[in-house]
């Protein structure tokens, strides 16, 4: 029962993955995700449900459009199977829980948000501010179920704590992040929160420390210098992930070094 718990997990992200590219593409240019269907994005043929599924119709299709037979690129297949292994990743990390339903709403955001700040340089308000409410209420059900209010108002400090530490960061240092880290910082707070303390100060760190990575790397290979703006929202996110899945056993880890040295 696992796996097929897994199977229906993974095609449902498969599906949601499909869905994320339209709002990855359209979200930045103020269009509607619903009307019109999908469309190539070169010739703006609607493209067919036969041709629409995950995955597997670009590869038969050989990555190119049914009607112009121009390109499409690879990110299309990627975000879907991408979503779908994080999808199977979370369900794997809780299990069928109440909260599960919160944490694979957090994981489908992350990629849209994730890949619309690498092309935009934005994280759109559009996207953050209604997840913080939905955050909320996914989460709710696993409160009452079972009934842990201290979880829910450790997300909501967690919340506050990184929302007031990125908006100082963002006083202090303006052109080192914009305003929608910080409301990003909030969000990914109250998911931490929710999980631990611990959660939270692997999450944050984890984002620094995988920003300053990526940030030394495109230096080095000179693909950007002192003055080109980075994206800061992937790494936040992957911080955040990173925490979700590592964050229990890393601080067992260092409280074991601890005693040891003790």
């Amino acid at each position: 029962m696992t796996w097929v718990l897994y199977l229906g997990i993974g095609a449902l992200g498969l599906a949601v993955g499909s869905f994320l590219n339209v709002v990855i593409h359209r979200v930045p240019r103020g269009e509607s995700v619903v009307r019109p269907g999908s469309r190539c994005p070169r010739c703006a043929h609607a493209i067919a449900a036969r041709h629409n599924v995950p995955v597997v119709s670009w590869l038969l299709l050989r990555g190119r459009c049914a009607h112009c037979r121009e390109p499409v690129s690879v990110r299309y297949p990627l975000v879907e199977a991408g979503t779908a292994a994080l999808f199977v990743a979370v369900t794997a990390r809780f299990g069928v829980d109440p909260a599960l339903p919160a944490y694979l709403y957090l994981a489908a955001v992350a990629v849209a948000l994730a890949m619309i700040d690498v092309d935009v340089k934005r994280l759109p308000n559009v996207i953050v501010l209604p997840s913080y409410g939905v955050g909320v209420l996914l989460l709710l059900p696993a409160v009452l179920v079972g009934g842990d209010w201290s979880a829910l108002v450790r997300g909501l400090l967690g919340m506050t704590v990184l929302f007031a530490l990125y908006f100082t960061l963002t006083l202090v240092h303006p052109a080192g992040m914009g305003f929608g880290d910080v409301k990003l910082a909030g969000l990914l707070g109250l998911y931490l929160g929710w999980l631990s303390w611990s959660s939270v100060w692997v999450g944050t760190l984890a984002g620094f420390l995988l920003g300053s990575v990526v940030g030394v790397a495109l230096l080095a290979s000179g693909r950007a210098d002192r003055k080109t703006a980075l994206p800061f929202g992937p790494a936040m996110l992957a911080g955040a992930f990173l925490a979700v899945f590592v964050a229990a056993p890393v601080t067992h880890w260092y409280a074991s070094l601890l005693t040891a040295g003790a």
